[in-house]
């Protein structure tokens, strides 16, 4: 029967480089390693007469002592058939603690001393364990904040928490410092927080899932996004490749037509051309009898045969071939001109509409009219303290000076300014003509109606333009931006609410842009004017206009 016998691993391992035996060599003081690492060793000492054991100390003369380990060597290659690898033993990883002893690839800590202030592997700490003068150092659980484990002032291990300073001490801290704080224990103390933690993490965990549900449901709209313009592109693809065919196949019937009705009067032409050819041919043959029967000498030849060569037919005479030198070939041509400019106007027109439909901001005041909206203004919210005046349908408004204080809580105090009855949405776009000095806006209905934050662009919930006679400025927030260009007599704001773009523009033969806000809408919006803007007190007024 076998004997077995149970070897440690790190038996076979070098203590240089902590891997398996490679050429293992003996020193004479029974210690073996691998040739290289003692070699590197001793070559890192720098001494080149006196060589040291790594791991007794031992040192003696002349490297030529050193000798293959042959017995050694043939174990730890049969070990290695066996399957005992050096990457079997226990090395420390970035998270792990690392012992603080091992030369080389350094092994797991298994424990920290608090006396030392060290960690040691399994190897490394038998010491601890074995001699007396180790039993009275503190072990504890490796870790990597050995020095925050320690008191600075006592060298102690903190095991106590101060609720009073909300920091973790040591005994003689609670006996010193810290006297009359409340005081418990470390482990008392995380229990408590760790509910906290654990109050936390359900807080997170529930966030989590939110975000995770939120960030589902944004991956299906991307999706349904991503399968909506596939859909509709190739939807449009197979509609406009059919337009095309369909095209095709009547240019085709228009060619054929053509070409039969070219075939139809060829032929008509061709029949006239021979029948006036023969006709000729006939008439050339009677001419040349009438010359010959001019020319004879015989009076009776020529009065018996005249008679007969001297009459012409009259239906011959008579016929007369009516051209038409284009027949109806132009007005084809003319109907086909006139069919594909109306469909040019037709797919302009259908382009547009796609672009405006795609979220393109219009670019022709025709393209703006297509989104215009009749806006009236709401006298219940007109300036109670300096009376503005509303006419035109309420689509009109002057500043005056006569007072009619009204307390409505609707009403503006502390501004001459007014909003629109109706709430604005989706996408819109009005008109406005304006003299004097003032303020074209949109505003939330919460924005305040009185105090100076009520002013329209001096609060977070409305966006002015201002305008009078020295130039233009935009206002949001109490945020002033100049705008260079000259303020013209009529104005043009475009909304688009989902996408939180407000623009305004100088309305003439070209629209030009004359501010662009980008943000994000929250609310409806209403339309805002307000007049006596700037150095302006009297003589403004602002209409918004009716547009066809």
């Amino acid at each position: 029967m076998e004997a077995r016998v149970d070897l440690k691993r790190d038996s076979f391992c070098c203590s240089i480089c902590l891997d398996l035996l490679k050429d293992p060599v003996a020193l004479p003081c029974g210690h073996s390693f691998c040739q290289v690492c003692v070699e590197g060793y001793w070559d890192s000492e720098g001494e080149r007469n006196i060589c040291q054991c790594p791991q007794c100390r031992r040192t003696f003369r002349l490297r030529s002592l050193l000798q293959k380990n042959v017995m050694l060597a043939e174990l730890v290659e049969e070990l290695q058939k066996t399957g005992l690898q050096a990457a079997d033993l226990c090395y420390a990883g970035p998270e792990d603690v690392a012992c603080d002893s091992c030369t080389g690839r350094k092994l797991k800590a298994l424990k920290s001393c608090l006396v030392c202030l060290t960690s040691y592997c399994e190897q490394h700490l038998q010491p601890h364990l074995e001699a007396p003068a180790f039993r009275r150092h503190k072990l504890v659980q490796p870790s990597k904040q050995l020095q925050e484990i320690l008191c600075p002032q006592h060298d102690e291990e903190k095991k106590l928490f101060c609720r009073t300073d909300q920091q973790v001490i040591c005994h003689l801290c609670a006996e010193d410092q810290h006297k009359d704080h409340h005081i418990v224990s470390a482990a008392a103390e995380r229990r408590e927080r760790e509910k906290e933690v654990d109050q936390s993490r359900e807080r997170i965990q529930q966030r989590i899932q939110e975000r995770e549900e939120e960030l589902e449901m944004l991956q299906q709209e991307q999706k349904t996004i991503r399968d909506s313009a596939g859909k509709a592109v190739k939807d449009s693809q197979e509609t406009l490749q059919q337009l095309i065919q369909n095209l095709q196949r009547r240019m085709s019937d228009v060619e054929q037509q053509i070409r039969s009705r070219q075939k139809t009067e060829a032929a008509r032409v061709q029949g006239l051309q021979d029948q006036l050819e023969q006709e000729i041919s006939e008439l050339k043959k009677k001419d040349a009898e009438l010359q010959q029967l001019s020319l004879t000498d015989s009076h009776l030849v020529f009065l018996q045969n005249v008679s007969s060569l001297s009459e012409v037919s009259e239906d011959t005479l008579s016929s007369r071939t009516h051209v038409h030198p284009h027949c109806c070939f132009e007005e084809v041509a003319a109907a086909v001109s006139a069919s594909t400019e109306r469909l040019q106007d037709l797919l302009r027109d259908t382009c547009t509409n796609i672009s405006l439909m795609l979220g393109g901001e219009p670019k022709t005041r025709a393209e703006f009219l297509r989104f215009s909206r009749d806006i009236t203004l709401d006298s219940n919210t007109i300036d109670s303290q300096k009376l503005m005046l509303l006419f035109e349908g309420n689509r009109k408004v002057s500043d005056t000076w006569l007072k009619v204080p009204c307390h409505d809580p609707g009403r503006f105090t502390d501004y001459k300014q007014v909003l629109s009855k109706e709430p604005l949405t989706g996408r819109c776009y009005w008109e406005v003509e304006w003299t004097g000095g003032v303020a074209v806006a949109v505003s939330y209905e919460s924005i305040s109606r009185s105090g100076r934050e009520s002013g329209f662009g001096y609060n977070d919930k409305s966006w002015s333009l201002d305008c009078h006679s020295s130039g233009c400025s935009f206002t949001h927030n109490s945020i002033r931006a100049k705008v260079s260009t000259a303020p013209p007599s009529r104005m043009g704001v475009y909304l688009d609410h989902s996408a939180g773009r407000l623009s305004f523009y100088s309305v003439s033969k070209t629209m030009t842009l004359l501010h662009r806000v980008h943000t994000t809408f929250t609310q409806p919006l209403h339309a805002g004017v307000g007049v006596g803007v700037g150095l302006w007190f009297r003589s403004s007024s602002c209409e918004i206009l009716k547009l066809n």
